[in-house]
């Protein structure tokens, strides 16, 4: 789950650190992965003469010509070379006719040491090695064995041809881009989270496809048909064929039609294009599909359609292609297309169900307008539940431009509201003109009244609205015999309660409870998920779990939007009851499937933050927080803001930036406070916050908020966080012994949370220090790390360690740094320095200069000591 941030100057520095080091290396890479701007970069802090050859593929045929472009660039001492060499150099240069028998290789081989001996040091660089002529490339081989001083680097090449430049030459892997470095390559800008994943999925990782999509997003970018143009048409035509099915094989693209798939696939594995060594043909790109299209027009395209529609076992992709391969009208095509879209729905696959809509829609004949129109809402249904918001508008568009019943009106509004996720600020004009065409149909209504409610709840900061949006709504629901709607507005009108702290919650919950029949509209607006989250914050944490454990296989069937919200869930159990690593495994499966699809990602970051924050470490923790705030904002989600907020004023916090955390968490306060949220239950920043303020001296502000926070809850676990804090204001007003008293009734409350026992007694052992009292400050610290140890919470060990070394003082650990994160857990692998040094593409020197620092943050001495602290995080 750790956050894979690969640090582009190491790579550079690794690349210029061979070239130092050793004089030689190989820079491999999928095309486009940024090898030419890691060798540049590499090459310019050096001042050695640089020689960049970038050989084109015209040029791979022409002997020689690599090297011609070495001796130009070198051939201010040609007038001392003996003449048979100073004959060879003219005549490779043209500028006397070469010989009938040909330029003398060797002849060209010693006038090149000559020349590169006079003007060292020189680095010859190979840019798209693949493309250098093999005359060429044999020269650089002969060259580079015989002079040492020499640095020579190639990038394009494959591991295998380091061998050429001697056994000294070292192999830089360049990776690509994961998202996090994509959101970081193209900044904040003008995108928002959600295009900035689609980039990231279009462009692979690829930084320059990348830029090119940020700059054109409805564009199929020039570098991209260039990439294309490196394959053949024969090639292309099998990419083409696995481009247009959905779950493409090598298999599949066999039968249709393609007998040379196998070999195809491997030259576009070669250049670039897919994935290679598996059945499943994965491109490297999202972009590359949609250029394959572009480039082989709607005949092909309708051909290749054609054929798979013969050969996919699959009713519903049979259907799909059948309704692809023409665009004529068909009502025995378009009667095919709608069932295979209601298949898809009973398989909960809303994408497909959503275009397989839209596709029966688009091939129903003229005569049948009613039909057409109702395939339509269906799309734009689908596509609203799926979050598909292009597909959603377009159907709507069509809807609202026919001739329809009020009711299409209504419905295909609201699902462009559902489609726009947590974005739902923005929707309150189609909100209006839902309830204006709603008219007096109870049903309609309550429909568009349960959206009013999520609205006010999520962008509006009004709860008690919410509330009453939701009360009416399960009103004329129940009028209408809307069983479905009714139970949508009971369970939102419980959270809403809950959150209020309004006695009429549980009322409302058991109602809601009572209608859940399984057959809700969306699992995570259930009645049964809301009891299990409800569970969860009253610390009912093993009844949350089996409840969230039995809605996950429901939850898998139903899709995207119901997975994530269940497993993210169920991080957030796993956290609180000390199964670190189980809650990083739940939160990685959430925010794999939140980017795969293009969700909202402000509340899958805070989860991804919260499973750091217990069991990876506060520095990544605070990395997916800031992004989970940042989207947030985007998005108007001010829920998800407060709580990524809350996560980075806490790691702040843990880690001796008291003045910086307080500032988070006023933010949180403000917001909470905007927003009418009154269950201290919920968000549990309340103590953090007076923790904060203690420690900047502000202990009347911080006794003023436990107290009033303290009169609105009964929950014991808040009330112990409330008294830890209390304990912060009496250490401050130099109360040590009764604040140490206070801390250890307090840590004997955490039962069944780990994590914040730990704390606690880290909190004692500070106490009992400034008693002077050191045996019972260690047994606090030995007791913390056996806790923290049996959870696998790996940041609050490194705490208890450096406590054990002495940092029990006011200021916290000085966090590692994401480079040093990765390095410090390959070394607790057992891995040796120069293996790390591989992995990491950095110089020995520098793991060894790493190593220390890491060392002296983390106060061990060992090997032994380093692996202690990062047990239970693999």
């Amino acid at each position: 789950m750790t956050a894979r941030i690969v640090d582009r100057h190491a790579v550079e520095a690794a690349v210029a650190a061979a070239l130092d080091e050793r004089g030689r290396v190989v820079v491999t890479g999928f095309p486009g992965a940024g090898k030419t701007t890691a060798l540049r970069r590499a090459t310019e802090r050096g001042a050695a003469r640089v020689v960049w050859l970038a050989p084109a593929p015209a040029e791979r045929e022409l002997p020689l010509a690599g090297i011609a472009e070495v001796v130009l660039a070198v051939r201010e001492h040609v007038d001392r070379l003996p003449p048979a060499q100073a004959a060879a150099v003219a005549a490779l240069l043209r500028t006397t006719e070469p010989p009938a028998g040909g330029i003398d290789p060797l002849a060209v081989r010693l006038a090149l040491l000559a020349l590169l001996s006079a003007v060292e040091p020189v680095t010859i660089v190979v840019d798209d090695a693949a493309m250098l002529d093999l005359d060429s490339a044999a020269v650089l081989s002969f060259l580079a064995r015989r002079m040492p001083r020499l640095r020579v680097a190639l990038a394009g090449a494959g591991a295998d041809d380091a061998g050429e430049l001697g056994e000294d030459a070292e192999v830089v892997e360049v990776p690509v881009f994961d998202a996090e470095e994509t959101a970081c390559l193209l900044g904040a800008g003008e995108l928002s989270p959600r295009q900035v994943t689609r980039i990231h999925r279009l462009s692979g990782g690829f930084p320059r496809l990348a830029c090119d999509l940020a700059a054109a997003p409805d564009a199929v970018p020039a570098r991209a048909r260039r990439w294309l143009a490196r394959v053949d048409d024969e090639v292309r035509q099998t990419l083409l064929t696995a481009a247009l099915a959905t779950r493409p094989t090598a298999r599949l693209v066999r039968r249709a039609g393609r007998d040379r798939a196998d070999a195809d696939l491997a030259v576009a594995a070669a250049a670039g294009l897919v994935r290679p060594g598996t059945d499943e043909v994965v491109f490297t790109a999202g972009i590359v599909p949609l250029a394959l299209r572009e480039r082989a027009g709607w005949e092909a395209v309708a051909a290749c359609h054609a054929r798979l529609a013969d050969v996919d076992d699959d009713p519903v992709e049979q259907a799909r292609h059948r309704a692809l391969a023409t665009e004529e009208p068909s009502a025995a095509l378009a009667e095919e297309a709608a069932a295979a879209a209601e298949l898809s729905r009973r398989r909960h696959d809303r994408a497909c169900a959503a275009e397989l809509a839209m596709l029966a829609a688009d091939r129903t004949p003229p005569g049948m307008a009613r039909v057409r129109v109702d395939r339509m809402v269906a799309a734009a249904e689908y596509a609203g539940r799926a979050g598909n918001r292009e597909l959603a508008a377009n159907a709507a568009s069509a809807v609202l431009a026919a001739e329809h019943e009020p009711s299409a009106a209504v419905r295909v509004r609201l699902a462009m509201v559902d489609a726009a996720g947590q974005s739902i600020e923005d929707c309150a004009e189609l909100l209006a003109a839902a309830a204006d065409a709603a008219g007096d149909d109870p049903a309609l209504r309550a429909a568009v009244m349960v959206r009013d409610a999520v609205k006010a709840n999520l962008a509006d900061g009004d709860p008690e609205l919410a509330r009453d949006h939701a009360a009416r709504a399960a009103v004329l629901a129940a009028e209408s015999g809307a069983r479905s709607v009714e139970m949508t507005a009971l369970t939102m009108r419980a959270r809403i309660e809950w959150t209020l702290c309004d006695p009429c919650y549980p009322r409302s919950l058991a109602a809601a409870l009572a209608m859940d029949d399984g057959a809700t509209r969306d699992l995570h607006d259930s009645a049964r998920f809301l009891a299990a989250r409800h569970a969860f914050f009253e610390d009912r944490l093993t009844d949350a779990e089996s409840m969230l454990v039995a809605l996950l296989p429901e939850a898998e069937r139903a899709g995207a939007t119901d997975l994530v919200e269940v497993t993210r869930s169920l991080a957030e159990v796993q956290a609180r009851a000390g199964r670190c690593a189980d809650a990083i495994v739940s939160a990685n499966r959430a925010l794999a499937v939140t980017t795969g699809l293009e969700l909202s990602p402000g509340p899958s970051w805070y989860t991804a933050a919260v499973a750091e924050l217990h069991g990876g470490s506060f520095a990544h923790a605070r990395d997916y927080a800031d992004r989970g705030a940042r989207a947030s904002r985007h998005e108007h989600d001010a829920i998800y803001l407060s709580r990524n907020l809350h996560v980075v004023g806490l790691v702040d916090l843990v880690t001796g930036r008291s003045e910086r955390a307080l500032t988070a968490l006023r933010a949180v306060r403000n917001i909470e406070s905007a927003h009418g949220a009154r269950n201290p239950s919920l968000l549990r920043w309340h103590g953090d916050c007076a923790e904060a303020l203690a420690a900047t001296g502000q202990v009347d502000d911080a006794l003023a908020l436990i107290d009033d926070t303290a009169a609105t809850t009964r929950c014991q676990t808040v009330l112990a966080a409330l008294d830890r804090a209390r304990a912060s204001c009496l250490s401050a007003t130099g109360e040590i012994g009764a604040a140490a008293d206070l801390l250890a009734d307090v840590a004997e409350r955490f039962d069944g949370q780990p994590v914040e026992r730990g704390r606690t007694l880290l909190a004692i052992a500070r106490a009992r220090r400034r008693q002077r009292r050191w045996a019972a400050a260690r047994a606090a610290v030995a007791t913390a790390t056996e806790l923290f140890a049996a959870a696998g919470a790996q940041p609050w060990q490194r705490l208890a360690l450096i406590a054990i070394g002495g940092d029990g003082g006011s200021t916290g650990p000085t966090a590692l740094t994401p480079a040093e994160e990765r390095l410090a857990d390959l070394v607790a692998r057992g891995i040796s320095n120069r293996q790390a040094a591989d992995r990491l593409h950095l110089s020995v020197k520098t793991v060894e200069a790493m190593l220390t620092r890491i060392y002296r943050k983390l106060a061990v001495t060992s090997r032994a000591q380093l692996a202690t602290t990062r047990t239970g995080r693999r």
